[in-house]
């Protein structure tokens, strides 16, 4: 009777128990949704306030992510003095990038950039005394990729956590601290920044750039600001995607994660930095949260089911709030 009840059983199944789990939340979904808000706010800059539609985005992370890479195992150079340092020559190729392309109408603009960030990622492929090539630079033991300092920072949340309680917490929760700190943080200064005269300007670009340029403004200089800001923000979110996976290899800045950080943007509104976060979170809940439903088909098409799912999710949201979840319909503006 057990055998014959078992063969009827429905071949979907779902582990809500994982779905709960504190773990399962800080370490496939806190961290990553953490990662790409911080990703997402500079493409919020870009395209929600300035009108600039970048596809380069994983490209300027790639920048960032190898530069402090490369400085710290192949230079031995301090993790502290190489982040700040990475950050500058993320900033660099962000401007190299604009100052030829920004006088682009949007679609070829998206056209450029996206292609700087594919160029990124074929050089590491290829570059492999520097990168390390499709094996990538990795934190072996054979690596020093963190101080000690980061260490303790690491070593102290854990023992904080368990002393309030919390059996076996998650490793990752040091990091999952870090990531959400530094998105509200830049979360704050960009919606600050956002109200002040600078901020004012980037909208008038966005609305009509002939009418800023008219009264006497810059927008070429703007605009410029406007993408080595979100070159900054996309090199601290690979910082953090390196500390997360442990390495860094091209397979990481596929175009596909500039486009999830869209479906991001989509979910949470355009013009709204505090959407950004809810947003991230949303999309890796539902592509963690899909990860738990057991199908009778291989991983490869249950991955490309999750994604199908999320698909879903996002034209449905177009469909019948386009302007997405805490966005205005007068805030949908690009630029032409």
């Amino acid at each position: 009777m057990i055998e014959l009840v078992a063969a009827f059983q429905p071949p979907l199944a779902v582990d809500l128990g994982a779905l709960t789990d504190l773990n399962f939340l800080i370490g496939v979904v806190g961290v990553t949704a953490g990662i790409y808000t911080i990703f997402a706010l500079g493409l919020q800059l870009n395209v929600g306030y300035t009108g600039i539609v970048n596809f380069g985005q994983a490209g300027f992370m790639a920048v960032g992510a190898y530069a402090m890479g490369i400085l710290v195992v192949k230079t031995g150079l301090s993790f502290w003095v190489a982040m700040p340092l990475a950050i500058v020559i993320a900033v660099a190729f962000g401007l190299l990038v604009g100052l030829p392309s920004l006088r682009l109408r949007a679609d070829y603009l998206a056209i450029v950039t996206i292609a700087a960030a594919e160029i990124v990622r074929v050089l590491a492929q290829n570059a492999r005394d520097l990168t390390g090539g499709n094996q990538g630079l990795s934190c072996s033991p054979d690596f020093v990729c963190y101080d000690d300092a980061w260490r303790d920072i690491e070593d102290g949340a854990l023992d904080w956590v368990e002393g309030l309680g919390w059996a076996d917490p998650e490793p990752l929760f040091p990091l999952f601290v870090v990531v959400w700190v530094t998105a509200l943080v830049v979360m704050a200064l960009l919606y600050l920044a956002q109200r002040t005269p600078w901020g004012r300007v980037l909208r008038a670009v966005r609305e009509d750039e002939d009418a800023a340029r008219a009264l006497g403004k810059n927008s070429f200089a703007y605009k410029l600001q406007s993408l080595g800001i979100s070159a900054a923000l996309a090199a601290i979110a690979g910082f953090y995607l390196a500390l997360n996976v442990a390495s860094i290899s091209p397979k990481e800045f596929e175009p596909l994660f500039t486009f999830i950080g869209y479906g991001v943007l989509v979910l949470g509104g355009l013009a709204n930095y505090w959407g950004v976060a809810i947003g991230s979170l949303i999309m890796w809940t539902l592509i963690g949260g899909t990860r738990q439903i057991d199908l009778p088909i291989t991983d490869e098409q249950q991955a490309a089911l999750r994604f199908i799912i999320v698909g879903v999710a996002l034209i449905l949201l177009m469909a019948f709030r386009p302007q997405g979840m805490f966005g205005k319909r007068e805030e949908m503006v690009l630029g032409d």
